[in-house]
């Protein structure tokens, strides 16, 4: 299992200009993201590809993309040891991932769950 992260990028210069890099009208900054825990693919490669295939979007305003992919052992090393704490950061970043798959059915539309529990990340 892999842990995809995403980039978003938003064009501020498109709110009210051309938003264009031609008129010089462009105005990008960085936003969010997202983090995704990619099942049944065995490398890392074919999981960025996949959640490039789901999530990505690219146009005058809005751009998302991979960013990074590690295992899911190499991810929860980075995440904080809030030693137990009932409402640690941890457990949110925990929380946050989406479960995607590329076996999930067709009905599921981008994932097949929400979070992750301790025990998949020891």
């Amino acid at each position: 299992m892999f842990i995809v992260h995403t980039q978003t990028l938003e064009n501020y210069g498109a709110h009210s200009e051309s938003g264009k890099f031609a008129d010089g009208q462009m105005y990008w900054k960085f936003k969010g993201g997202s983090t995704y825990l990619v099942e049944d693919l065995a490398r890392p490669q074919d999981a960025y590809a996949f959640v490039a295939a789901l999530v990505m979007e690219n146009n005058l305003y809005y751009k998302e993309f991979p960013s990074d992919v590690v295992t899911v052992q190499e991810w929860a090393y980075t995440l904080p040891d809030d030693a137990g704490e009932p409402q640690s950061s941890r457990d949110y970043y925990l929380s946050k991932v989406i479960r995607v798959s590329p076996k999930q059915p067709a009905s599921a539309k981008c994932c097949i769950g929400k979070g992750m529990t301790e025990e998949e990340v020891a």
